[in-house]
């Protein structure tokens, strides 16, 4: 077949960007629910390079190839995607809603941006509502202090999953210290043309305001039924 005839059915530059040896674990990322940050030197420009040719081939599939205003990739699917998605929890979400109030906090400057995990534990506390939180662990929770363990290990579950999407990335070996990527804007995507962007974060999260989920949060099905399990699991051992 001539190089004509393949342009008749896919551009060149698309036919690269597939050929090119990145484009099968970037694109297994992109699906799976993965944000594509600019520290992410290689995948990022090679997303810069071929956005174009890429969002019209995951049009394909029902869904957005999506370059937000700083700068990270990720796919938003459509109502008809054939790609398989999770939404995520509750919980999650809020944990995301508070991950993006402490990038916006001048203590990510101090800090070089490195947290940890009893520090977002500690913040999601003092800033949320805790009776409600802790109904996110039990539904029947009376806020003893099994109950608070409970919940700290649900944040800790939380914080991995939004790891996998790319939201936070651990500091080498130590899973207990992390810094917080650009992608948490996702959680705060209402903020970025508020004149305090911080003081609206807060008022999202004490407002217990959902943010919209676009169908767009997720983790792969295998990803999700794994914790489903584990969840499940340690629910029976109480």
């Amino acid at each position: 077949m001539s190089s004509t005839n393949i342009e008749q059915i896919m551009p060149a530059k698309l036919a690269q960007a597939i050929a090119n040896s990145l484009f099968p674990a970037l694109d297994s990322q992109l699906r799976s629910g993965r944000h594509i940050g600019i520290d992410e030197l290689d995948n990022h420009a090679f997303l810069m390079d071929y956005q174009d040719e890429l969002e019209l081939f995951y049009q394909r599939y029902n869904v957005e190839l999506i370059r937000a205003p700083e700068g990270f990739f990720y796919l938003r699917p459509r109502s008809t995607t054939l790609i398989s998605r999770s939404v995520l929890s509750e919980l999650d979400m809020m944990v995301g809603k508070i991950l993006c109030y402490l990038y916006l906090s001048p203590e990510r400057l101090a800090q070089e941006g490195i947290f940890s995990g009893q520090e977002l534990y500690e913040e999601l506390i003092s800033l949320a509502d805790e009776s409600k939180l802790l109904k996110y662990v039990n539904q029947r929770s009376t806020g003893s202090d099994l109950d608070r363990q409970k919940l700290q290990e649900k944040v800790r579950t939380s914080l991995n999953r939004l790891r996998r999407l790319g939201m936070v990335t651990f500091m080498g070996t130590d899973s207990t210290k992390f810094r917080i990527t650009e992608a948490v804007f996702r959680f705060g995507a209402d903020v970025r043309s508020s004149d305090d962007p911080r003081e609206a974060q807060l008022r999202m999260i004490r407002d217990g305001e959902a943010m919209p989920l676009e169908n767009s949060l997720s983790l792969s099905d295998d990803d999700q039924n794994n914790e489903n399990v584990a969840d499940s699991a340690e629910d029976e051992q109480e």
